[in-house]
């Protein structure tokens, strides 16, 4: 089977995670700004869509050169085989983007890029009037970075952090795919008990639970290339099987999503429904200062409001100082906090074991890692 060269895209500062996702499916990889690079065939491609928790999209590099103007880049493009991807009837748009580099008119460059695929093809299918683009769509991207030229093809189409479960969201809600890098980052396993005090549309217990029962995050989904004539409908339908075969309901797990707003907890449970781990989880009405437990060694990951707006921030900072009366007394327990607030510290009253720097969507934020007191080996 072909091998193809292939890029995971995510978030900046999750790459390290993602990378360790690809290891652990049995890829050697490359970690690089906001992408990681790995090789595979048409059934990795299929794979890395259904399984992969933390990455926006799959993509294959169909071409990567040197170009500082028009005519390199036109020529270049051209000389790329175009046949061996985008059938004649193929619908293929180019998005584009350019950062440090001569050719920084994006929409000249797509134009470009474009017109060249085009020229390639009509040669290849021996066509002269226009090609029919009336088929399945086959998303292009060309994107300059100091004067290299990255072309590829998406597999994914909508991001994958639409899994298909969220039907209602909250305010600020957070991706699919980062809730899924906090669970991971946070090294819960499935035997310790999972807090998530704050969890508005209930995202994060249920990706801890798709996680603790080993379902693919990509089950309940479609993706672009499964319209593509080179994918076999067999081998999709042999992976997906596959995947279902391979989650684990008999695991017992103990995840807890509280919100003080008894409609989200509504939408949490709709959600989790949804997901198919509403059994997995316990929703309930609560707020922060009012939590209590006689449970060890679990994991508390929250994502709270971030007070963005200054009519908010003293609600915002009397919820952080509450965390802090409520969790610095659960010394087994293990905190992630996820915030854009850099104070953070201050109003929960105690210095982070560990911060790390991550980016919801455009906005800076940063998790405030408490590590909990480790288990005595038996």
């Amino acid at each position: 089977m072909k091998q193809y060269d292939l890029i995971a895209t995510c978030a900046a500062g999750i790459e390290a995670v993602t990378g360790n996702e690809l290891r652990h499916l049995g890829y050697d990889v490359k970690v690089e700004n906001g992408r990681v690079r790995f090789k595979g065939t048409i059934a990795d491609i299929l794979k890395t869509n259904l399984w992969l928790r933390t990455a926006d999209r799959v993509k294959v590099i169909v071409g990567e050169f040197r170009a500082t103007t028009f005519d390199e880049l036109f020529e270049r493009t051209k000389a790329l085989a175009w046949e061996e991807y985008l059938p004649l009837d193929a619908n293929f748009p180019v998005a584009g983007k350019s950062q440090k580099s001569k050719l920084h008119n994006v929409p000249s460059v797509q134009a470009i890029v474009k017109k060249a695929i085009v020229e390639k093809l009509s040669l290849i299918y021996h066509r002269r009037s226009f090609l029919p683009e009336t088929g399945a769509k086959y998303p292009l991207e060309v994107a300059l970075n100091k004067d290299r030229a990255l072309l590829t093809l998406d597999t994914t189409g909508s991001s994958l952090f639409k899994r298909g479960y969220r039907l209602e969201k909250g305010g600020a809600p957070l991706k699919e795919n980062m809730a899924a890098a906090l669970v991971l980052l946070a090294r819960w396993y499935p035997e310790k008990p999972f807090v998530d005090p704050v969890c508005g549309s209930g995202t994060l217990p249920i990706e801890a639970a798709m996680i603790g029962h080993n379902i693919a995050p990509g089950i309940k989904r479609d993706f672009v290339c499964e319209t593509w004539d080179w994918i076999p409908d067999e081998l999709v339908e042999v992976l997906r099987q596959d995947a279902q075969a391979q989650v684990k309901f008999d695991r017992e797990l103990d995840i807890c999503g509280y919100d003080i707003d008894g409609r989200m907890i509504e939408i949490a449970q709709k959600n989790a429904i949804a997901a198919g781990v509403d059994k997995s989880i316990t929703f309930k009405q609560l707020a922060v200062k009012d939590f209590k437990t006689t449970k060890e060694y679990g994991v508390i990951v929250a994502n709270p409001p971030y007070g963005e707006r200054l009519s908010d921030a003293e609600g915002v900072h009397r919820l952080y100082r509450e965390m802090g009366d409520v969790y610095r007394p659960l010394e087994t327990w293990s905190k992630y906090i996820l915030t854009s607030d850099l104070e953070f510290e201050k109003y929960y009253g105690q210095k982070a074991t560990k911060r790390r720097k991550l980016y919801n969507g455009t906005l800076r934020t940063d998790l405030f890692q408490y590590w909990g007191r480790r288990k005595p080996r038996a």
